[in-house]
């Protein structure tokens, strides 16, 4: 093992033998050198690919444990361990040095004044998320001073602080800030790994998000301040991790790091041919989390970030390819019991992505307690109910009241859903009601890429149309997802610019579109103003009333009150829905939710018992108008119209149901009324 020291702006190379082992780490300490010094190693070693021996000592390696970037890594044909063309492929041996091309780490001074910093503790039941990217949410907002556009410092700015409290975020949800690598083949053809999900430094902050991206001491600082700030406004910061799998790819790909120190400790090969890797993740690789070394990186990569960068929270990226042990998903496996022992992560959120693309890879509902989970099935529901579909009015209103089905059977509570209609994978909010095909051929890869099971519908006519009949049926559309997304049982988490009609014109895997195909504009049109409205009335509102998101399924305290209509279901003429309404009658697609203000699950932010307005939720994804009785059982008079999706200008509670217990629902719409007790 060699520690390659860098100096001057010509990189001169001083080499430092490291001769001490200790229980199966290198270690050595060198005098003098202090923060800003770049570094990196060499590995020696034998270099047989097909016993899953790749050390080859002429490629400099960076640091898993790197805090800070030196330098990035620049493209070239020396970072691959052998001789790319060569018939042999990888069994080949390349004995040039990639010094002038691999990246390097940084030492770094970790000392900064959190004094006066206030950090949020939001219960999960109370949680908002926001889903935004670091480059893509500020680069085009008029008003963040230029030079902070796409920055650390941008997110902490004024105007998105501003834009986050009128929606009432409480979480912001970073997509991977993990330092990654643009793919080859993708800077080849002029474009960028814009997303992200592509990490090669689980300790460094990436730099080009950095206003000062030049100095790695500033680029931790900025980050830093960017979390102070964030929770001195209320806003917890979580971060997408991507710890299933590396930049380096699989057998082909280039030594970077992990793969010339220890191929065999960090990559999962395949059982009997350890030349491959096991590919769980379709980036080529998977991270060996059965391995006590790459169990102990990410775990203190986990705490590192909690301790000294003070984040709130992780959503692991597939994180079913993390809980795999020799094969399958296991909840007792080494990934599982690492984190629950470990005190330091105890009060922060874990989010976990429950699937990867391996063989019984979707877990939704499997991962034990403590987690919450993107619920993929709430997702897929939502889209193919208001899409028209028949047959789902069982199954959407136990995605509308928790979940019961996934997470209470688990011991977990209703906000373990992370409820999502759209994310950063796929169509936006806008996209999907305007278009029923992706439409990546920017990407380069002939349409091929992104996902063609989307259940989008575009109303009518492919793109953009000037039909005032489709504008509408859109925007309504738009309605019905945010308002099922914010009434529903659970943690509902907004895709960034979904709030403002943010559009990729039909591209659904934008992973690479570092530009205006990707960024925010927030230059409204007046639809998406007016809709930007709505959905802030609407999130104001949810806030409001706990009712719209109770702690827990059922209270099992004896001592609770329990009111004999707790959620109840009702059928458009008034009647309860009953077993057979739910067994049969594929063609029903119109259903009424009571939400009883009295339930002893409502709770306020303190954990006390606390009663609300009752509510009822009235959907209607049918292509004709329906008129909706309410129940004699309930109609006491008093209730009034909150939100209707037909008409989004409504005052909230101005206009009370009349007396013959009707409620017209417009064909494709959502209606929310309230009783205050």
């Amino acid at each position: 093992m060699e520690l390659c020291l860098f100096e001057g702006p010509e990189n001169i190379e001083r080499r430092v033998r490291i001769r001490e082992r200790t229980n199966g780490a290198w270690h050595v300490y060198v005098p003098g050198v202090g923060p800003g010094q770049r570094y990196g190693y060499r590995v020696y070693g034998p270099y047989v690919p097909e016993s899953g021996l790749r050390f080859n000592p002429n490629k400099l390696l960076l640091d898993p444990y790197a805090k800070a970037l030196g330098r990035d890594l620049k493209w070239a044909d020396e970072l691959f361990a052998y001789h790319l063309g060569d018939p042999s492929g990888d069994l080949s041996f390349d004995d040039r040095d990639s010094a002038p091309f691999a990246p390097l780490g940084a030492v770094i001074d970790s000392s900064f004044d959190w004094s006066g910093e206030q950090r949020p503790i939001h219960p999960a039941h109370e949680t908002l998320i926001y889903e935004a990217h670091v480059r893509g949410m500020t680069r085009l907002h008029p008003d963040v001073p230029e030079h902070l556009r796409g920055t650390y410092a941008g997110m902490a700015s004024e105007p998105v602080i501003a834009h986050l409290h009128k929606l009432g975020v409480t979480a912001l949800e970073l997509m991977p800030v993990h330092y990654f690598a643009h793919d080859r083949h993708l800077v080849d053809r002029g474009l960028r790994n814009y997303w992200g999900y592509n990490t090669l430094g689980f300790f460094a902050p990436h730099t080009s998000y950095a206003s000062n991206s030049s100095s790695p001491q500033e680029v931790i600082r900025e980050f830093k301040g960017m979390v102070k700030i964030l929770h001195n406004a209320g806003i917890e910061v979580i971060l997408d991790v991507v710890y299933n799998h590396t930049a380096e790819g699989n057998h082909a790909g280039p030594t970077l790091s992990f793969r010339g120190i220890d191929n065999m400790a960090y990559y999962r090969v395949v059982p009997g041919d350890p030349r491959h890797y096991m590919d769980y993740t379709g980036t080529g690789n998977t991270l060996n989390m059965v391995h006590p070394h790459s169990i102990q990186l990410m775990m203190d990569s986990l705490r590192y970030w909690v301790t000294e960068m003070h984040v709130d929270g992780f959503r692991f990226d597939l994180a079913s390819a993390l809980a795999r042990e020799l094969k399958d998903v296991d909840q007792l496996g080494a990934f599982f019991d690492t984190i629950y022992q470990d005190p330091t992560l105890a009060p922060v959120k874990l989010i976990a992505e429950p699937w990867d693309l391996g063989e019984g890879g979707y877990q939704v509902g499997n991962f034990p307690l403590g987690w919450m989970e993107w619920n993929g099935k709430y997702r897929d529901t939502v889209r193919r109910f208001w899409k028209g579909d028949m047959g789902l009015h069982s199954e959407i209103a136990t995605r509308l009241a928790g979940s019961a089905d996934l997470y209470e059977i688990t011991r977990r509570l209703p906000s373990a859903s992370v409820n999502f209609v759209t994310a950063h994978d796929g169509f936006t909010l806008k996209d999907l009601v305007s278009y029923e095909h992706k439409h990546n051929q920017a990407n380069g890869e002939d349409n091929r890429d992104g996902a063609d099971d989307n259940n989008p519908w575009n109303c009518g006519v492919e793109g953009p149309s000037d039909d005032p009949a489709i504008l509408e049926l859109r925007g309504r559309q738009r309605r019905n997802f945010w308002c099922s997304l914010m009434f529903a049982q659970g943690s509902p988490m907004i895709s960034g610019g979904d709030e403002i009609g943010r559009t990729q014109l039909g591209n659904n895997n934008a992973y690479c579109q570092d530009n205006e195909v990707s960024w925010y504009d927030w230059d409204l049109s007046l639809d998406d103003a007016q809709f930007f409205e709505f959905a802030q009335r609407v999130v104001q509102y949810r806030k409001q009333h706990p009712n719209l998101h109770r702690s827990a399924f059922y209270d099992s305290d004896p001592d609770a009150v329990h009111p004999d209509k707790n959620i109840v279901w009702f059928r458009a003429d008034g009647k309860r829905m009953e077993g057979k309404d739910w067994e049969v009658g594929g063609w029903m697609r119109t259903l009424g939710m009571f939400l009883n203000g009295t339930a002893s699950e409502i709770r306020d932010s303190h954990g006390d018992c606390t009663d609300d307005a009752d509510f009822l939720l009235l959907i209607n994804s049918h292509h004709k108008p329906v008129p909706f009785r309410i129940s004699h059982e309930l109609y006491h008079g008093g209730w009034r119209i909150a939100f209707d999706t037909e008409r989004p200008t409504l005052e909230i509670g101005k206009e009370a149901v009349k007396r013959n217990r009707l409620v017209n629902l417009a064909a494709r719409s959502l209606v929310l009324l309230s009783h205050e007790r």
